[in-house]
């Protein structure tokens, strides 16, 4: 069954920041990003990091399902309830 674009992503979970911060997808500059595009992710599966007032926090999924997109860019402020990253079922 093919289901629509815009009803697919209807269906589509988001991981969102839960903080004020600046965005990183990996935990050093030279480390390879904690997900990518394809990752399948668990709720525990930490999958980026937020520093905020010099405090790195290490953020998890909250939610089970395969990385659709990365709404934010590396090294960007974001907001508090600012959508990271789209979930797809596995």
């Amino acid at each position: 069954m093919v289901v629509p674009e815009d009803e697919a992503a209807q269906n589509a979970s988001l991981i969102k920041s839960p903080m004020v911060g600046t965005f990183y997808r990996s935990p050093t500059p030279d480390a390879p990003p904690f997900i990518q595009v394809g990752s399948i992710v668990q709720p525990d599966t930490i999958v980026c990091i937020l520093e905020a007032m010099k405090v790195m926090n290490e953020i998890k999924a909250g939610l089970h399902g395969k990385v659709t997109e990365i709404l934010a860019e590396n090294a960007s402020p974001v907001e508090f309830g600012q959508p990271l990253f789209r979930l797809g079922p596995v």
